[in-house]
C-alpha cells in the first residue's frame, strides 16, 4: 500500500522540482535584464561662436515724474501726451493764491525797509529794526522761490510727455501729474550669466532685435556694468544704450540683446540629452561611470541647431546618456548598447 502511494507521489515531486528549477532560471534571467539600456555619447570641446542672447524690456534713459511737493488744485496743464518739451518749459500751473499773498507781503516789507533805511540815516530808528526787516525779506524770498517751484512745474529735461493723469481743476493726489521721458538714447537692462563677467566690457557693441521689427538689427553698446553678482541667480546686471535718433524704438518694446564674445572652445552635447526638472528651472543630464548613472546639473549656453553648449556641469570625456535617460535616477545600473 505504502509502495503504491509513493509511486503516485513521484510524478508530483518531479513536477515540483522542475517548476522550482524553472523559477530559479527565470530569476537569473531577470537579474541580467534589470539594467536599463541606454545610448551614450562622449562630451568633448568644439569651436563655438560665443554669442549670448538675453531678453529685456526697453526703457527710457531718463524718466521724470512731474509732481508738486504739496497737495493743491491744478489750475492748468499746458501739454498733452506725445508732446515734445524742452528743459525749463512750464508744464503745469498749480493754484497760486498763496503765492500771490506772499508776493504782496514781500512788497509791503520792501516798502517798510525803504522807510526804515531813510529813518536810520536821520537817526530816527535803530539799526536793529532795519536788520530785522531785512531778515524777514530774505526769509520770505526763499519761501516764495519754494512756492514758485511748486506752483509753476517745469520740465527738468528735453523729452516727450508719455503720461498725463489729471485734468485742469483736479486736485493733485498720489499719481504724478505728468511723466516726461528722454527717448534718445534708450536703454535695456539685461542679466548676464556669471561666467561672462570678465568678458563684458564697457563700450563693447551689442546687437538688438525687437519683435515689432522682426529680424532687423539695431545697434547699441554696453554703458554700465553692475559691480556685484546676484547670489540667487548667479547673474549680473548690464545696461545697454540704444541709439534712437530716428525714434523708431519706444519704451516698453520687447528686445533681444546679443553680446558677441568671439569664438572659443565649449563642450557641446545633443539637445536630447538635456532633461528639465519638473517644477523648477534646473537642467540636468546623466553620465555613466562604471555602468552606474550619475546625475549632473548643467548650465546651458547657446542652442546650436540640435545641440546645446554646456557652460558648466560637465567635463571633456564624460560619457553622457543620449537615450533611455527618462528611466534613470542617480545610481541606476545601466547597460550601454551602442558600444
Amino acid at each position: 500500500m505504502k509502495t503504491k502511494n509513493l509511486v503516485r507521489l513521484l510524478p508530483i515531486i518531479g513536477l515540483g522540482i522542475l517548476i522550482s528549477c524553472g523559477e530559479k532560471k527565470t530569476d537569473a534571467s531577470d537579474s541580467k535584464t534589470s539594467k536599463v539600456k541606454v545610448n551614450t555619447t562622449v562630451a568633448k570641446f568644439q569651436p563655438v561662436d560665443k554669442i549670448a542672447t538675453y531678453t529685456a524690456t526697453v526703457k527710457a534713459d531718463v524718466i521724470n515724474q512731474i509732481t508738486p511737493a504739496m497737495p493743491g488744485r491744478i489750475e492748468k496743464i499746458y501739454v498733452e501726451i506725445g508732446g515734445k518739451v524742452h528743459k525749463d518749459q512750464l508744464l503745469v500751473q498749480m493754484e497760486s493764491s498763496n503765492l500771490k499773498q506772499q508776493n504782496t507781503q514781500l512788497a509791503n516789507l520792501e516798502k517798510d525797509y525803504e522807510r526804515y533805511s531813510a529813518l536810520l540815516k536821520e537817526g530816527g530808528i535803530a539799526q536793529q529794526q532795519v536788520d530785522q526787516v531785512k531778515t524777514q525779506i530774505d526769509v520770505l524770498k526763499t519761501a516764495i522761490r519754494n512756492l514758485q517751484d511748486n506752483t509753476q512745474l517745469k520740465s527738468p529735461i528735453n523729452g516727450t510727455v508719455t503720461a498725463r493723469n489729471y485734468d485742469n481743476g483736479d486736485v493733485f493726489g498720489q499719481q504724478p501729474i505728468l511723466t516726461v521721458q528722454h527717448l534718445n538714447p534708450l536703454k535695456a537692462v539685461i542679466n548676464v550669466t556669471e561666467s561672462y563677467f570678465t568678458l563684458v566690457k564697457k563700450g563693447m557693441p551689442v546687437d538688438i532685435t525687437l519683435d515689432v521689427y522682426g529680424n532687423e538689427v539695431f545697434t547699441g553698446k554696453v554703458t554700465l556694468i553692475y559691480p556685484t553678482i546676484d547670489a540667487a541667480t548667479h547673474t549680473f546686471g548690464v545696461e545697454v544704450g540704444i541709439n534712437n535718433n530716428h525714434l523708431r524704438v519706444r519704451p516698453g518694446m520687447y528686445a533681444r540683446v546679443s553680446l558677441n564674445f568671439g569664438t572659443g572652445e565649449s563642450i557641446v552635447i545633443p539637445d536630447a540629452t538635456v532633461q528639465r526638472q519638473p517644477g523648477a528651472n534646473d537642467k540636468y543630464v546623466f553620465t555613466i561611470e562604471n555602468d552606474i548613472a550619475k546625475y549632473h546639473k548643467v548650465e546651458l549656453g547657446q542652442h546650436l541647431g540640435e545641440n546645446y553648449e554646456i557652460l558648466s556641469g560637465l567635463k571633456p570625456g564624460d560619457v553622457v546618456v543620449t537615450a533611455g535617460q527618462t528611466r534613470l535616477i542617480d545610481g541606476t545600473e545601466v547597460e550601454i548598447i551602442n558600444q
